[in-house]
């Protein structure tokens, strides 16, 4: 088959585009300290309801939240349709526990989906296969009431049914608000959790559920927490050490999930804030070994962004502002780089990012030969390349010089942004 015959990829914009926001947003948000809050504290139902008598969020802004997404370089968000509370935030058939039966009164899904796609980004829906406000969903170690009499509790509940409810509200949100590019299910559990048994892909009848979700969305990304592979795999506030590999031994498509401060959903005493130069080095550290970023942020109770996330999202504004194409379309890069530093490479042109600013020089190994010209990428200001002579060492100012490798001269004070890169124009793409 000729190449003009060849099916595109329909994932091939996830790998491309590289960075995207998740959205935690929900009742948890009122209580304000974590989202598995009604879980932590072994929330009755009842009391948990008391948020839904709460949620008014009179700035409820979505399309904010897509502009500050996309000034960070953001191009698909990704929103909690439901979390492991129940709580849907959309209009559904199925229950009354929604946003539209709040003081609120609106699909907070629509809305978003219609801020989203205005903006020119992709939509991303996160839906919880863990239900603790559903009568049929089995208590188990997760539980809010795993303390009680989990036997008496599940003796009366219709495991078939609540299965029934988690692939019928799945379907509504795939059928209602067109193209979803991306579903972030979240997840499985097959292994013992405080003495009881979790639940695996056979609970919820995964292939049938992920057969469903390909016929209504073709093309759509999904994730592989329904316990069974997916189109990615979704490592959760760590970093990968490398490429991630399969069972087979083959690269995937891998997403790092992140979080400014350590929790999901707003938290309002929780101050471990990561600064936006760390999530930079995060998202290119990312970059650099074949995977994505989705970096998370937890609107307040009223519905906006807090102060510290508004800052932290311009402040990797300012970066990318300047550096995207060092990550968008980019990836790894087939050379080594020096040390406290890393490449991603897009077609004929190698981006260096230092993470340490060198004195002077620095020394790219295997790269003699290959480079034709090199930039400052922040300003287009040229930087110097030297190659190494092998034959005359002691001409050099820099006798260390590998034989394989150019010469950089740098000036010596770093350029005031939160990674300085440095952008290689190769003679030929690698």
């Amino acid at each position: 088959m000729s190449s003009d015959d060849a099916t595109p990829d329909p994932h091939a914009w996830f790998s491309h585009d590289r960075f995207g926001m998740f959205v935690h947003w929900g009742l948890y948000s009122l209580a304000a300290r974590h989202e598995w809050v009604m879980s932590n504290e072994r929330m009755s139902i009842p009391d948990y309801e008391r948020y839904a008598e709460r949620f008014e969020p009179d700035l409820y802004d979505p399309a904010a939240w897509a502009r500050a997404a996309k000034a960070a370089g953001m191009t698909y968000v990704v929103l909690t349709t439901k979390h492991h509370d129940g709580f849907c935030l959309w209009d559904s058939d199925l229950t009354d526990y929604t946003s539209v039966n709040t003081p609120f009164g609106r699909d907070a899904v629509a809305e978003f989906v219609e801020a989203v796609r205005a903006e020119g980004l992709r939509v991303g829906f996160y839906h919880s296969l863990i239900d603790w406000h559903h009568p049929d969903f089995h208590v188990d170690g997760v539980h809010p009431r795993r303390d009680d009499d989990v036997e008496a509790l599940n003796a009366g509940r219709d495991w078939d049914r609540y299965r029934t409810y988690l692939h019928g509200q799945v379907r509504e949100l795939l059928t209602r608000y067109g193209q979803v590019d991306y579903l972030f299910f979240d997840f499985t559990y097959p292994g013992v959790r405080h003495g009881l048994p979790g639940k695996g892909p056979q609970d919820w009848d995964s292939e049938t559920l992920l057969a469903m979700v390909r016929e209504l969305q073709p093309g759509i990304v999904v994730n592989d927490r329904l316990g069974i592979p997916g189109d990615l795999t979704t490592p959760e506030q760590y970093q990968p050490a490398g490429p991630v590999i399969d069972e087979n031994g083959r690269e995937i498509l891998w997403e790092a999930c992140q979080t400014i401060n350590g929790s999901w959903g707003y938290d309002r005493d929780n101050h471990n804030h990561k600064s936006p130069e760390l999530l930079v080095r995060m998202l290119v550290d990312g970059v650099s070994k074949g995977g994505n970023m989705l970096l998370n942020v937890g609107p307040t109770g009223r519905g906006d962004l807090d102060p510290v996330a508004q800052r932290t999202l311009a402040g990797i504004a300012e970066w990318t502002g300047h550096h995207e194409r060092s990550f968008r379309g980019a990836g790894p890069a087939p050379f080594t780089p020096p040390p406290d530093a890393r490449y991603t490479l897009r077609g004929d042109r190698l981006y260096l990012h230092l993470f340490a600013w060198p004195m002077n020089h620095v020394h790219l190994t295997g790269l003699a030969g290959k480079v034709a010209y090199a930039q400052l990428l922040h300003d287009g200001s040229e930087i110097h390349v030297e190659e190494a002579a092998a034959d005359a060492p002691h001409t050099s100012m820099t006798p260390d010089a590998p034989t394989d490798a150019v010469t950089l001269r740098l000036p010596t004070r770093a350029p005031d942004v939160a990674v300085p890169v440095i952008e290689l124009f190769l003679v030929s793409a690698p």
